[in-house]
């Protein structure tokens, strides 16, 4: 987890006039570089407003919400279902998908066999008795689950029996809670190689594996073919579980119940949202705008924010 302090000024309240005061977003791991940009460029348009992030993996960072009840004026998700599973109706009323990634293998030149690692063989290097490799924990990170499920659609796409089984059995002991912690170790050597997704390998200056698309989670034209696979992770209380199936990679955004500041969350948003403003960051780093997009939630938007999302068609 990282908190971060970003300008200085007081709280406000939510009534209209000047956009001000303290304003808490959570935030998956996977959006602190955009968010950086983002955070510096809103505070230039609003000086009033301090902005603190706490940084955390997206299903850890929903139940700081709903479990702990703490204050967060906007959150932002590396999967939107972590919002409307986790969040709504309870925690929140609706959710906005803004943003869109893939599924990668991340490693170093100085990895083990990096001079041989393609598309084609990946899964063969990252059995090696000499290799080793880490990816994040599926109960509190969507990079985890994704990862899993790479690995059974991997399965499927070289027509390899037990392909998944090996994987997930092997260097269990390098998962951490969330991808961003696994980047320290493949740079500090520890790890060879990584299941990250493609933004973050390139915004942390790694190579990486560009995966084929019927297993990367990138490619709306193969939803049907990553709904075949499924990772099962925690349910909403402890000791259950819930059979999480492969989609498109789509990230999600909403402001809480939780809020203390919403007239600055709102024009947050509207921020982000934007496609010359908080969305030509996001696609500068990678991770490219979904905006608009359908949501069950259409209805219950704030009606600034419906612009940047669609009602479901029937």
């Amino acid at each position: 987890m990282s908190l971060c302090l970003l300008a200085a000024s007081s709280d406000s309240s939510e009534s209209d006039g000047p956009v001000a005061g303290q304003l808490v977003i959570f935030h998956a791991g996977s959006l602190s570089v955009p968010f950086d940009e983002i955070a510096d460029a809103f505070m230039k348009e609003h000086p009033s407003v301090t902005i603190l992030r706490e940084i955390d993996a997206s299903r850890t960072c929903a139940r700081k919400i709903s479990d702990l009840h703490k204050r967060c004026d906007v959150f932002a998700s590396a999967d939107y279902t972590v919002i409307d599973y986790l969040l709504i109706p309870d925690y929140a009323d609706w959710s906005i998908k803004f943003a869109t990634n893939e599924m990668t293998i991340a490693f170093r030149d100085e990895s083990r066999r990096s001079e041989e690692i393609n598309a084609d063989n990946w899964h063969d290097i990252l059995l090696k008795e000499d290799v080793r490799f880490g990816r994040s924990d599926p109960d509190s990170d969507p990079c985890g689950y994704r990862a899993v499920i790479t690995m059974k659609l991997a399965e499927q796409h070289y027509g390899r029996p037990d392909l998944a089984e090996l994987l997930l059995s092997k260097d269990r002991g390098y998962i951490r809670p969330k991808s961003v912690d696994i980047l320290a170790l493949l740079e500090f050597g520890e790890i060879d190689y990584v299941f990250e997704y493609s933004s973050v390998a390139r915004q942390h200056g790694h190579r990486s594996i560009t995966l084929p698309d019927e297993i990367n989670l990138g490619e709306p034209a193969f939803a049907d073919i990553y709904g075949t696979a499924v990772a099962e992770i925690s349910g909403r209380t402890p000791g259950t579980t819930i059979s999480k199936r492969g989609q498109p990679m789509v990230y999600g955004v909403t402001i809480p119940s939780t809020v203390q500041n919403r007239h600055a969350a709102l024009a947050f948003l509207e921020f982000l949202l934007d496609e010359n403003r908080g969305g030509a960051i996001m696609n500068k780093h990678g991770q490219p705008s979904a905006v608009p997009s359908e949501t069950a939630t259409f209805d219950k938007l704030p009606t600034n924010l419906r612009k940047y999302a669609r009602g479901k068609q029937e």
